[in-house]
């Protein structure tokens, strides 16, 4: 087995398990894992600056960091540090979040193409202060954002995306520009002999995305209709209080096995190899049936172990 076949890793810091976060991406680096994925989820900017020095080889992204949460020339501020600090193995990968995020936060939005593209202007026309940007990947999962990021960025990022509708927006990238321009996508993965067990955690983790119309839209591109017919069905008439049971009871295996993956050490390389194949990096978001990301973390270890 080669480092190749290695998927990404994504390792959120969350309080009181900062310290073990870092351990966990030293041991990912001895391992031979090439790359971790650092999303917001416990404050992204300051893991990855803590990533410079705990990690000699490992590259590393954000997936994502909201747009929102920082001012432009201190977000490009901070990721110019973070590059040179590293000599060239941070990107920035930045994104427009979802709906109920920033409305949590009170933030005011416009148009998601439109801000991107402010954003990234902003940050660029600030690098002669703050110092040289690192690649830039843009949050994709529908076509128009996927175009801009290729006519802006340097990679996009998908989260929860079909494998067997990423072959057709992979085709929409012009041939001169596959061979640099990144692209991952974030996939919530379970490894577990117990199949169902597995399935079971994976079904939990989709609750939130299920409720959100650009997800909804995204997978009914993907041919799966009938999954999203019985989402809207579920959202439309149960409860406030059964919603996230009943979603789960909506979900079909078809479905749910095209966007996570859940199984032994065996079927879980095969599906992180297809994702490889299509040229979008597998980034493995780790839980387990007995435990959550460092146990699932260690069993991605022990599923790779050479």
């Amino acid at each position: 087995m080669t480092t190749d076949s290695f998927p990404a890793i994504s390792l959120v810091a969350s309080p009181t398990r900062r310290a073990g976060v870092l351990q966990l991406a030293r041991e990912a680096q001895d391992r031979g894992f090439t790359h971790v994925a650092c999303p917001s989820l416990g404050a992204a900017m300051p893991l990855c600056t803590s990533l410079a020095h705990a990690t000699t080889t490992l590259h590393y992204f954000t997936s994502i960091q909201p747009i929102y949460l920082a001012h432009p020339v201190e977000a490009g501020n901070s990721a110019a540090h973070i590059h040179e600090i590293t000599g060239g193995r941070f990107a920035f990968g930045i994104g427009v979040s979802h709906g109920p995020v920033t409305q949590r936060l009170g933030v005011a939005t416009g148009k998601p193409l439109s801000d991107i593209r402010a954003y990234v202007d902003a940050m660029r026309a600030n690098e002669k202060f703050g110092g040289t940007l690192p690649p830039i990947y843009l949050a994709t999962l529908r076509d128009k954002m996927l175009d801009l990021a290729v006519e802006i960025a340097d990679g996009a990022l998908w989260a929860n995306a079909s494998l067997r509708g990423i072959p057709q927006q992979v085709g929409r990238i012009p041939a001169e520009k596959r061979s640099t321009f990144f692209m991952a996508n974030m996939i919530p993965t379970v490894i577990s002999d117990d199949l169902e067990a597995a399935r079971a955690v994976n079904r939990k983790t989709l609750v939130m995305y299920a409720t959100l119309p650009n997800y909804r839209n995204y997978w009914r591109a993907a041919g799966h209709d009938q999954q999203v017919d019985a989402f809207e069905k579920v959202l439309a008439s149960a409860p406030r209080e059964a919603l996230g049971d009943a979603l789960v009871a909506a979900m079909r295996n078809e479905w749910l096995d095209d966007c996570t993956i859940s199984g032994s050490p065996e079927l879980v390389r095969e599906r992180f190899a297809a994702w490889s194949a299509t040229g979008v990096m597998p980034v493995a978001v780790m839980s387990a049936v007995d435990g959550g990301q460092a146990k699932g973390v260690a069993n991605l270890f022990a599923a790779y172990a050479r």
